[in-house]
């Protein structure tokens, strides 16, 4: 399915924001999203359930990489984290259970297994008091765990739980779990919903467009591209009004939460894109609670304008992990 540019759809918006925001990217992301299932679903199976006998969805995490591997792999689907050591008796009886239930399940979420000794900050990090702890990371941050060897029917429990919990959020998820029932990837059809939404952007309706993709929402909650398209035509709307007088302000402020999230926008729309992402994340660093959540979500939602292989993206995005971490 097409989407409209939204320098065709806004061309005032389009060339304050010249070039970031591309609705086209929409359907790239869930293109790319398949394309993965599907090769994960290809690949030669072994008995221990991976390519080649060693499952693509179990790693060993270090302090080096528990933000790529951890913190920027929570982002598209739950990563739980296995917290053990050698001479720990228990952890040796959890670990295979959940390897194995890791490796089954195709990708809905992945094992990080931790070595706390050769690890310790990561330890320190989770406030590891015993082992083996197994904690659920999710958009960066830690959501459930438990302590100690559960049963297996607990753990496949625990595991169902998360998951249905976070399906909808978390596209992903289902997508891994088609490829490991064997089915096709499901290529969206062409949906005369999405055509209201695309001509009113194409006038510029910015009201017009959000209410078409509400609609959509309303009754497919689930609706990638219309999530995503919906958060794209918001930002548009925010750039016509984007004041270049909120920086001066929010740079006058700084405990503001309010202000820098309106001078991020005004940044974005002058394409300042690392300076609006750089603002963002210090303001979470020096947050906390609901205002340190209100900024996480905004600078995430403007992650979303831009294509997934931007490297401001995924440079602003270890900033955050550390930020949070």
């Amino acid at each position: 399915m097409s989407r409209p540019n939204s320098r065709q759809a806004a061309p005032a918006a389009a060339m304050a924001l010249a070039g970031a925001v591309d609705l086209a990217a929409v359907k790239a992301r869930s293109e790319a999203a398949a394309a993965a299932a599907a090769r994960a679903a290809q690949a030669p199976q072994t008995s221990d359930g991976g390519p080649d006998g060693a499952s693509p969805f179990v790693v060993d995490v270090t302090e080096e990489t528990f933000q790529a591997e951890v913190l920027e792999r929570s982002l598209q689907v739950p990563v739980v984290v296995d917290l053990w050591a050698e001479w720990c008796g228990p952890c040796k009886q959890l670990s295979p259970v959940l390897e194995r239930m890791a490796a089954a399940a195709n990708g809905a979420w992945v094992l990080a297994k931790v070595d706390v000794d050769a690890n310790p900050r990561i330890a320190q990090a989770f406030q590891v008091q015993s082992i083996p702890m197994v904690m659920a990371v999710v958009g960066g941050q830690p959501v459930d765990g438990f302590n100690g060897a559960l049963p297996e029917p607990q753990v496949r429990e625990w595991i169902t739980r998360l998951l249905d919990a976070l399906r909808d959020r978390m596209p992903a998820i289902r997508q891994a779990e088609e490829g490991a029932q064997g089915g096709e990837p499901v290529e969206e059809p062409e949906d005369p919903r999405f055509t209201a939404a695309e001509d009113a952007l194409e006038r510029g309706d910015y009201p017009a467009a959000e209410a078409a993709y509400q609609q959509i929402l309303a009754v497919e909650p689930a609706n990638e591209q219309a999530k995503a398209a919906l958060g794209q035509v918001r930002f548009l709307a925010r750039a016509e009004r984007a004041d270049p007088a909120a920086v001066g302000r929010a740079d006058a402020a700084p405990d503001d939460v309010d202000a820098q999230l309106a001078a991020s926008d005004a940044e974005v729309a002058v394409d300042s894109v690392e300076a609006a992402f750089d603002r963002l994340v210090s303001t979470v660093a020096r947050t906390s609670g609901d205002d340190r959540d209100r900024v996480r979500e905004h600078l995430v939602g403007l992650f979303e304008l831009f294509a997934p292989d931007d490297p401001r993206v995924a440079k602003a995005r270890r900033s955050l992990a550390r930020a949070l971490f």
